[in-house]
């Protein structure tokens, strides 16, 4: 029989934590930052497991120009943008000033400001200006919008370049057909439709709330 992805109990995500390499100092502090000052939102920030899968990630695909759709409060960006190649560029999508500010303090403490350009605006108004192939793209941002994301940014990723889909099992409620909530209705249907997008082969792992992982055809 075909083993399968487990269930991680909270002492194996310990465990898996210990054995990972960890946050630093700075990327805790932004975590702490996050969790006082925006309590009701901090579960939007990815975990440490998944910004150090998404680093490696990063660096292992050699890329120079990437797009993250949702940037919160800078976590996953500071991710991305140590990852990239000599001379890289990460675009930032979001419409939160007030949000973002706390990102542009830590991208300065992290010495990564200078790869990185914010731009405080819908997303799809951003993404329909982008003329150069992309590498790296990670979408989390409003679940209603997903498609729309994934529609804009699959044409615009290079061939063998990736797209990383975050909260693609939105808490396991996908599963439930009780649950009929506007974001888990959009994951459902972005999920079918990526699944069957023949320009991508991708993969959901089960990191955080899900992430998928696609690369373009």
């Amino acid at each position: 029989m075909t083993k399968r992805s487990i269930q991680l109990s909270a002492e194996l995500h310990d465990y898996l934590i210990a054995h990972s390499s960890g946050p630093d100092a700075l990327l805790e502090e932004l975590a702490r930052e996050t969790a006082e000052r925006f309590a009701p939102s901090a579960g939007m920030q990815i975990g440490p497991e998944q910004g150090t899968f998404m680093t490696l990630l990063t660096r292992l695909t050699g890329a120079r120009r990437a797009v993250e759709v949702g940037t919160f409060t800078g976590y996953s960006s500071i991710c991305i943008a140590r990852g990239l190649a000599e001379g890289g560029r990460l675009l930032c999508c979001d419409v939160s000033e007030e949000w973002t500010s706390v990102a542009r303090r830590y991208w300065d403490k992290a010495g990564v400001a200078d790869r990185i350009e914010l731009r405080i605006a819908p997303a799809l108004e951003t993404l329909r200006t982008l003329d150069e192939p992309v590498d790296l793209a990670f979408i989390d941002a409003d679940k209603v919008s997903y498609l729309d994301y994934w529609e804009e940014l699959v044409p615009r990723v290079r061939p063998g370049g990736v797209l990383l889909v975050d909260n693609t099992l939105r808490g396991g409620r996908v599963l439930d057909e009780a649950e009929q909530g506007e974001d888990v209705r959009a994951i459902r249907a972005f999920n079918e439709r990526a699944a069957h997008d023949d320009r991508v082969e991708l993969v959901l792992l089960p990191i955080g709330d899900g992430l998928t992982l696609a690369t373009k055809h």
